[in-house]
């Protein structure tokens, strides 16, 4: 059995503010989770949801170093006008542009208050029903190897798969993509973004062998004893198996 994602794991010195900052953004809620702040849909704190991503903002003490996060959300809008407004109403909120190398392109490259790269999409029909967030993306340097490992380890349904990108998306066809898409750079600095799976049953210990066995390897960034278990996948992307609540 797979896994999912349910969360992105956002770092910053103030979980707090930046948590705000995302569920205005995506007109979501901000529930403080101990000391985290979780961002999900509004109506109560549901975790792992059934259908959306959701966003879990973790205090550290060090701010973003000035290199870009090789992974990053893209949010759906449904219009020119939509596009153009939700800029404005994230740019009040707090957001800045950022220069990442796009050049010209049709969709407006911002920032979160403590410098977490997304994208504003101009709109796509492919993305009409996946909620605010239309896609969770990923740098790498082999698609092809990331859907081999990736399209193991978890439960969703790939899409796509070329030289230039993997897409996945859940087995009910809803909710966000995860895409893997090909860039030149490399990983340089530890993930200030990855994704949080939850293990569904009790053998925690036999899913990540499991994942090991795929190519993933384990994870020290200093988490000690901890009931979710670090790992990256081939290309260093980092990532938690999470028990399940």
């Amino acid at each position: 059995m797979g896994l999912r994602p349910v969360q992105m794991n956002v770092k910053a010195v103030d979980a707090r503010a930046v948590g705000r900052f995302w569920a205005e953004a995506l007109g979501w809620s901000a529930y403080d989770a101990g000391a985290t702040t979780y961002v999900g849909p509004g109506g109560g704190l549901v975790w792992p949801d059934p259908v959306g991503l959701g966003i879990d903002v973790v205090p550290v003490p060090d701010p973003k170093p000035a290199v870009k996060n090789r992974v990053h959300l893209d949010l759906a809008t449904t219009s020119a006008a939509h596009q153009a407004s939700l800029i404005a109403r994230l740019r009040g909120l707090g957001a800045t542009p950022a220069r990442v190398g796009q050049g010209s392109v049709p969709w407006q490259v911002l920032a979160d208050p403590e410098g977490n790269e997304f994208c504003v999409l101009e709109p796509r029909d492919v993305y009409r029903d996946t909620g605010p967030i239309a896609a969770v993306v990923v740098d790498c340097a082999d698609p092809w190897a990331m859907a081999r490992f990736w399209g193991g380890a978890l439960d969703w349904t790939p899409h796509d798969v070329t030289d230039d990108w993997a897409v996945f998306r859940s087995p009910t066809d809803s909710g966000p993509y995860l895409e893997f898409l090909r860039t030149p750079d490399r990983k340089a600095t530890p993930d200030r973004v990855h994704l949080d799976l939850p293990h569904p049953g009790e053998d925690t210990a036999t899913e990540v062998a499991r994942l090991r066995a795929l190519g993933a390897t384990g994870l020290d960034v200093g988490q000690g004893d901890v009931p979710w278990t670090c790992l990256s996948d081939p290309e260093g992307h980092e990532f938690c198996v999470l028990a399940a609540h």
